[in-house]
């Protein structure tokens, strides 16, 4: 984890750092940080977060109980790294994708009933990020349909195993959630223990869950450290909420904080 969080300190730089984001969002995205941006060490935002918590909730205990997720879920956004030489496996999740003329028709029960959309230009910068990890380290890839079509059609990738939606016999289509292209990976393999040390591919902003649920799933799961991921955005995608920056992050949070809530229910109450 990063020892230095970017944080506002200011009414201004408040005001000024969304509008920012949506500018870098509507342009595509950017990989360049903001440098301009007042920060403070780990130390200090956690003892900011309990002393607002505190006042907040009017209990101290509880803001202890509660400020890890929130700094987890909401200011940790690096991920843990390997060296592509020690990879493995490479398993690769998509991002959102593109309707088309024959991708647009619905089921009475939500499931698509018609042919599959465009994979999009996002899987297409996922599939280049696959490949720069495969010329380092040849392994077997496990990638979604979306990223997979990308690695036939412009690298010609062997040993590559597509994660495809179901299919049902009267032609619904039925896209897998991030844990279950997860789950379909390790049924794939047989077990995450034999998959070894795993590359995951996945959108800047989407990785850190990838990695978390893949292991969640039993993998050993990282990002490799020398291929950076894509962070531009698709303004066509079919799912609104991979269309945008801000919407996404919101998007995301929410994903982690069910994740989460699960598994407390869970482990505080494992019979009901």
């Amino acid at each position: 984890m990063s020892t230095r969080r970017k944080f506002l300190l200011s009414t201004s730089t408040a005001a000024t750092l969304p509008l920012l984001t949506t500018t870098l969002s509507a342009c595509g995205g950017s990989d360049a940080a903001v440098t301009d941006v007042p920060t403070i060490s780990d130390t200090e935002l956690k003892r900011q977060m309990i002393g607002k918590l505190t006042t907040e909730l009017t209990d101290a205990s509880i803001a202890n109980v509660i400020r890890p997720y929130l700094m987890d879920i909401g200011f940790t956004w690096d991920l843990p790294t390997i060296p592509a030489a020690q990879v493995d496996r490479i398993v690769a999740y998509s991002f959102g994708n593109r309707p088309n003329a024959a991708s647009g028709n619905t089921s009475s029960n939500g499931a698509n009933q018609a042919a599959l959309p465009d994979p999009g230009p996002i899987n297409e910068a996922l599939a280049d990020a696959v490949y720069k990890i495969y010329q380092m380290k040849p392994v077997k890839v496990y990638a979604q349909w979306e990223i997979a079509r990308f690695l036939t059609s412009k690298y010609q990738l062997p040993d590559l195993h597509s994660v495809e939606p179901v299919i049902a016999a009267d032609g619904s289509i039925t896209y897998l959630s991030t844990d279950g292209v997860a789950a379909a990976i390790v049924a794939l393999e047989g077990t995450a223990t034999a998959m070894g040390k795993v590359a995951v591919v996945g959108h800047r902003d989407h990785a850190k869950r990838c990695i978390q649920t893949s292991k969640a799933r039993g993998m050993d799961a990282y990002a490799a450290q020398e291929v950076a991921l894509p962070l531009n955005y698709d303004p066509q995608s079919g799912q609104a909420w991979t269309r945008r920056r801000d919407l996404y992050l919101v998007h995301d949070m929410y994903a982690q904080f069910t994740t989460l809530r699960t598994s407390l229910i869970a482990a505080n109450y494992p019979n009901g």
